[in-house]
């Protein structure tokens, strides 16, 4: 059965969580988002993503308590099962995929749903949206991407709030500390998302994947340090981009007042 929907639109991969009522992921699921962000990483024709979830109240719930409480899933190193490419959901730790990922937020991020969007670029909610962190009353922690990202994203001691109090944020409040990039009425989360999506499919991909690779490879490295790992590091992406047809073609243009025709090479 599918529980992942994707549509090609254009450059852009839209990509759906579509397993009624709460998009709760469990092993298949979560194999099946792997495979949906692995033909975004490798297609060429592919330059951007958008995540988002059907129906209107929820994106997702996150991991599926159900399946781990039939036994269908471990609690216990619970990372060394097979949860496909880019471990849960796909992305929390899909340190290849260079394309931006959008994350449309339709509904509530709940626990993992709320460690799904963490782990997208760039995040627009609609204005009913909250997040959440529930894990604490059930004996566990967030620890598929919240404990580890949230804190550089909102202040430390707000974390710790969501963290040890369960308390909720709404989206305003997530765009007031950065977490969110643009709140939008409900109902237009996928128009602005896509708005944004095309945006980034006019412009040069090789760029657009070198922000994520470099961005990457020198998060909490000192400034000095980050320098030099960008100009001496591995960084295949953004090497192959400074003598990209691409580059050439955009100063190209600029020279010559015309838009820029970027070709992904």
């Amino acid at each position: 059965m599918s529980f992942v929907e994707t549509t090609r639109r254009g450059r852009v991969l839209e990509v759906t969580l579509n397993k009624p009522k709460v998009n709760a992921i469990d092993i298949e699921m979560s194999r099946q988002m792997g495979r949906a962000f692995a033909e975004l990483r490798d297609d060429p024709d592919l330059w951007c993503a958008i995540l988002t979830g059907s129906g209107e109240k929820i994106f997702s719930a996150g991991w599926d308590l159900k399946a781990l409480n039939a036994g269908e899933m471990e609690l216990d190193n619970w990372w060394e099962e097979d949860y496909g490419i880019g471990g849960f959901a796909g992305l929390t730790e899909n340190w290849n995929l260079n394309k931006p990922v959008i994350c449309a937020l339709n509904g509530l991020a709940i626990g993992g749903g709320f460690e799904i969007a963490l782990s997208c670029d760039l995040i627009i909610a609609g204005d009913h949206v909250e997040f959440g962190l529930p894990e604490m009353p059930l004996g566990i922690v967030p620890d598929a991407g919240a404990l580890q990202r949230l804190p550089r994203r909102i202040p430390h001691n707000i974390a710790m709030e969501m963290f040890l109090l369960g308390r909720r944020m709404t989206s305003q409040e997530a765009a007031h500390y950065g977490l969110v990039n643009k709140v939008v009425p409900k109902g237009q989360e996928l128009e602005a998302a896509r708005e944004w999506a095309d945006q980034i499919a006019s412009s040069a991909p090789l760029a657009m994947q070198s922000v994520k690779e470099v961005q990457r490879a020198i998060e909490c490295r000192p400034l000095q340090q980050a320098f030099a790992h960008m100009r001496e590091g591995d960084l295949p992406t953004y090497r192959k981009m400074l003598t990209s047809e691409d580059a050439k073609e955009g100063v190209a243009a600029f020279v010559e007042r015309r838009d820029p025709v970027f070709k992904g090479r």
